[in-house]
């Protein structure tokens, strides 16, 4: 993206100036005050709002080409499951709509929920679900038409910091085995954004502006010991200590 802009029509200005490159295969955290654009930028590029300034290009297409040939999916902070459909239903919804044989709708929802760990509740509905199982479910849906591109806007902030903690290591497990595919996530968590990231996008307060780019230099896998690290505390600092100029 290249000077990215967003002036809504009431006239405010939501976006100014971004400019970001973003490579194949990258794990990047955008952080950031309330209302700095960090939800603009990824309505815009999945092809949900058009830029006021600026350009933008995934993977070679516009957002909207992009997203109709399933290069991307996105993952909400509410998991957005339809209560009345089984976790299978839920997660086949993606492929179903794009005309895909029923067949292969089944082997891809079972890949997808194997991932997260689901495969053994096809059949159950949402209320039988915990908070932890239904993001799963939304993520597996997300991961179910292989996207290249995948963003989640805040997917972990409702949940309880154990759980929040174990699916940001499910989340990491699965990016590992798609080296190709692209992560976006926005987070207000610091240690968050740190622990999963291969590089921290820095915004600054409306108008929003990439303001620091920080770069996590710690091999993958990550686990539990990598939280309790000097080097996690002092990047968590630089990342905290970059949120407040």
């Amino acid at each position: 993206m290249q000077r990215l802009s967003k002036t809504y029509q009431n006239g405010t200005v939501a976006l100014s100036d971004v400019n970001l490159d973003i490579k194949e295969g990258e794990f990047l955290s955008f952080v950031g005050p309330s209302g700095c654009g960090k939800s603009t930028i990824f309505k815009m590029i999945a092809g949900l709002g058009d830029p006021t300034g600026g350009t933008l290009d995934i993977l070679g297409l516009t957002p909207k080409e992009a997203r109709k040939q399933s290069e991307i999916a996105f993952v909400f902070q509410d998991h957005t499951l339809l209560p009345w459909c089984s976790v299978q239903d839920n997660v086949v919804l993606p492929l179903e709509l794009r005309g895909v044989p029923k067949k292969q709708q089944k082997e891809e929802a079972e890949r997808a929920l194997e991932l997260v760990g689901l495969k053994d509740y096809l059949k159950a509905l949402p209320r039988q679900l915990s908070g932890g199982m239904k993001m799963r479910v939304s993520i597996a849906r997300a991961l179910v038409s292989k996207p290249k591109l995948l963003l989640m806007d805040e997917p972990f902030g409702a949940l309880d910091e154990i759980t929040r903690q174990t699916l940001q290591d499910e989340l990491l497990n699965i990016w590992q085995k798609d080296k190709k595919m692209t992560v976006l996530f926005v987070t207000h968590n610091v240690f968050e954004a740190v622990f999963l990231s291969t590089r921290v996008i820095v915004m600054t307060p409306r108008p929003g502006k990439v303001s620091d780019e920080i770069d996590i230099p710690v091999p993958f896998p990550r686990d539990e010991h990598f939280r309790t690290t000097t080097q996690f505390s002092e990047l968590v600092r630089h990342v905290s200590s970059s949120l407040k100029h």
